[in-house]
């Protein structure tokens, strides 16, 4: 069997495991559907044995102060809170902007007016952090064009049904491949453009928790050629079944310096670490952040 055979079959059975949960998902509570994603979120970690272990070893680096007891405890809630996000994402299909409100409190919504207000689109910048699917799709329901940058899923089929679900809600999709044009412009039609900048890249190595760390450089350069400004944007989980939606005010950000979007870049890396300390167990510390700082030493 070759290589790409064995990748479709895998896709194929990752949408049909997908569709399969959405069916289940539907008939059920949102109190119950949070238990089984967290159980499935739990069942993640103890098979995901290295994806656990990088947790473990992120945290280790950004808290050492932490005792390893409670490394491992906080690791496996990133993992039960992960398969809550995922959960609430697939049983969100077709959810109105009622139904969204019964179970988010917003919060700083003038802070989103305010920055569109000024005419160059904004730039909703948050990260895998709480339930940023959630964000955008509140944005949409209440009448806010969006647009979120998105990276495509391994398979085809697993693509398009998670599109599907973000479509369903009125946000549009802009594939991270090309995404510079089609960002800049709705940013000048006036539009929010949904970013999530905090994945190992290979642009720079900028400060990240005081440690080097790959960074994708796009947002800065983006803010840099258009003037539109950044707002914060967080969706927390703030109880069981309930989220708190915060958009912060537009970054302040700096002249730039001889390197196109590090200026805004390190703004936002220092937004990130306010926003992912406040609730360090709903950001995705398996993910490997550092990993191209390690190849090159610098962590």
């Amino acid at each position: 069997m070759t290589r790409n055979v064995q990748k479709r079959l895998v896709g194929r059975a990752g949408e049909a495991a997908l569709r399969s949960l959405q069916s289940w998902l539907a008939g059920k509570t949102p109190e119950q559907a949070e238990r089984i994603g967290e159980r499935l979120g739990t069942l993640f970690g103890k098979l995901a044995k290295r994806r656990f272990a990088r947790a473990v070893d992120n945290l280790a680096m950004v808290f050492p102060n932490l005792t390893p007891e409670a490394r491992v405890e906080l690791a496996k809630e990133v993992f039960r809170h992960f398969g809550r996000a995922t959960t609430d994402f697939l049983a969100g299909k077709g959810r109105t902007l009622q139904q969204l409100e019964q179970s988010t409190t917003v919060h700083g919504r003038h802070h989103l007016e305010e920055a569109l207000a000024r005419g160059q689109g904004v730039l909703l910048v948050t990260g895998h952090l709480g339930n940023w699917e959630r964000a955008s799709a509140w944005v949409a329901l209440a009448g806010y064009p969006i647009s979120v940058v998105t990276r495509d899923a391994d398979d085809e089929g697993v693509n398009r049904f998670v599109n599907d679900i973000r479509r369903s809600s009125g946000v549009n999709i802009i594939p991270r491949g090309a995404a510079t044009r089609r960002i800049i412009e709705r940013l000048r039609r006036g539009e929010s453009i949904g970013i999530l900048p905090d994945q190992n890249a290979g642009d720079a190595f900028l400060p990240f928790f005081g440690k080097p760390a790959g960074t994708n450089l796009g947002v800065g350069v983006i803010q840099e050629r258009t003037g539109a400004p950044i707002v914060p944007t967080w969706c927390y989980r703030s109880g069981p079944c309930h989220y708190r939606l915060e958009f912060e005010p537009a970054l302040d950000v700096p002249p730039p310096t001889d390197r196109k979007g590090e200026a805004a870049m390190l703004q936002i890396h220092a937004a990130l670490e306010r926003a992912i300390s406040a609730h360090p167990e709903q950001w995705l510390w398996f993910h490997d952040r550092w990993r191209y700082a390690r190849y090159e030493g610098l962590v």
